[in-house]
């Protein structure tokens, strides 16, 4: 037995009885956290870059798969409730295991912010026009509450209401992805750089926008008690669901970038999209694209807001996070962590708010929320690369060079969104260009107090099983 590496029997395959979430649903749970309003909001915010933004995706969605091969390796090996902080804290003890929790709450209820931001956009298609702050913050609050009252009713309506937004959110991606490849010109992919920075330091830039769109890959294994059979139905969800997610990403994107030249696109680019391929002026396929929208977003809010809570519950139930977190409600959800989480959603929108308004508030918190989900990320990462090495010392194991090179792939992926995550331009001031740094600073900071506190309550990490194929 290696120094490095506690071994027991793998885990048996056998259903527990409180699994609800087959293969279809584990994958729709992926698409549908993965989908939210990022995507349609992103390439307005990669506009100052250009459609070298495009090779920024490209590479983004090679990472974000390789996250997902990664997530899907662990998960056979252990399917733990918590994900990236079950895996942190099991290679690496409390310490990191708290932290890596902390950090993914953190991403959760900062991307909740994020997504309620990209959502206000496109609400605002319809109404306050003027963007006025004040109604925006407004607007926000209801975008947040909602859907926690929902989570707050039971699982039942949750999903209910999670069905649907996944199916309608589909539409205009497969649209644009499909139809609006034929209306491509080829013209508006030059300038191919318009950001002032060489080709590289653009496409880093762009990457660091691109991996709001792709966090959820990993919410199948963050929720992994609540999924049937999770060693085989975990890891295919999370290819299936990254895969499909990519696919549209890509080609929807391509279709923006070649309808809208990227000096006239605005917020709701996905609209603009719509509106020039009907053209003759007419604006109702843009205001349907945003309605879209609208359903989309708030269904990744109401996915979101569980997610919000799942993390800090399987923290609570090993000690590490206030056992308030792993309280059940009389609807069998946990309350705290979703009005807390919802709480903390609002303070940073508002907080993101003051000064500002549309894409430089959702740019910050997307990248916020990048910084906090990569490290995690890379965290995971590391776990994988010392377990597979660990395996390999005693005997040649099955998938070693594939596991191993997947693992590095994304820890440098991870590492290389932290160190572009900020807000870049000629034109900010420090506190605005670093602002998404100072934003995840201050909120990890936080948690100090609270790892002070629970030391005594932490339980030992289980071993980790053997490694099997």
């Amino acid at each position: 037995m290696s120094d490095d590496l506690r071994t027991i029997p793998s885990p048996p395959t056998s259903e527990p009885t409180t699994s609800t979430l087959g293969l279809p649903q584990a994958t729709a749970l992926i698409v549908g956290s993965i989908i939210g309003v990022g995507i349609f909001n992103l390439p307005g915010s990669l506009a100052a870059y250009g459609p070298i933004s495009l090779v920024a995706m490209v590479l983004t969605t090679i990472g974000a798969l390789a996250l997902a091969v990664m997530f899907a390796a662990m998960t056979r090996r252990l399917p733990a409730d918590g994900g990236p902080y079950a895996y942190a804290r099991a290679a690496f003890g409390n310490l990191t295991g708290f932290s890596n929790a902390w950090l993914y709450w953190i991403t959760a209820w900062s991307g909740n912010a994020a997504i309620v931001v990209g959502w206000v956009i496109y609400v605002e298609v319809f109404i306050n026009k003027s963007a006025l702050n004040g109604w925006s913050i407004v607007i926000g609050l209801v975008g947040l509450w909602l859907p926690a009252a929902i989570n707050l009713s039971g699982v039942k309506n949750m999903g209910a209401v999670q069905l649907w937004t996944s199916i309608l959110k589909f539409v205009p991606l497969v649209i644009m992805s499909t139809v609006g490849l034929f209306f491509i010109k080829t013209g508006n992919f030059t300038p191919w750089n318009t950001s002032g920075d060489t080709n590289a330091g653009a496409i880093g830039a762009a990457m660091a926008l691109c991996l709001f769109s792709y966090l959820g890959v990993e919410t199948a294994s963050v929720a992994a008690a609540k999924v049937r059979n999770p060693d085989v139905n975990v890891p295919k969800a999370t290819i299936y669901g990254t895969l499909a997610t990519a696919a549209v990403y890509l080609l929807s994107m391509t279709a923006v970038f070649g309808i809208v030249p990227a000096a006239e696109m605005t917020g709701t680019p996905y609209s603009q999209a719509a509106d020039a391929m009907v053209g003759n002026g007419s604006s109702w396929a843009g205001y349907a694209v945003a309605v879209a929208v609208i359903i989309s977003g708030f269904g990744a809010l109401n996915g979101w807001t569980m997610i919000c809570a799942e993390m800090p519950l399987a923290a609570a139930k090993d000690g590490l996070f206030p056992a308030v977190f792993g309280k059940l409600s009389a609807k069998g959800v946990p309350a705290f962590g979703i009005i807390s989480s919802t709480v903390l959603a609002s303070v940073a929108m508002v907080i993101a708010y003051v000064g500002t308004s549309g894409l430089t508030v959702f740019n910050t918190l997307v990248l916020m929320s990048g910084i906090t989900a990569a490290i995690p990320y890379a965290f995971s990462a590391l776990a994988q690369i010392k377990w597979r090495i660990a395996d390999n010392r005693p005997t040649h194991t099955p998938r070693f060079v594939r596991d191993l090179v997947v693992a590095i792939v994304a820890l440098i992926v991870s590492i290389l969104f932290v160190y572009y995550s900020r807000n870049t331009g000629a034109d900010k001031a420090f506190l605005e260009v670093y602002a998404p740094f100072i934003l995840a600073g201050g909120a990890f900071l936080l948690g100090i107090p609270v790892y002070l506190a629970q030391r005594s309550h932490m339980t030992e990490p289980e071993p980790v099983p053997a490694y099997h194929a």
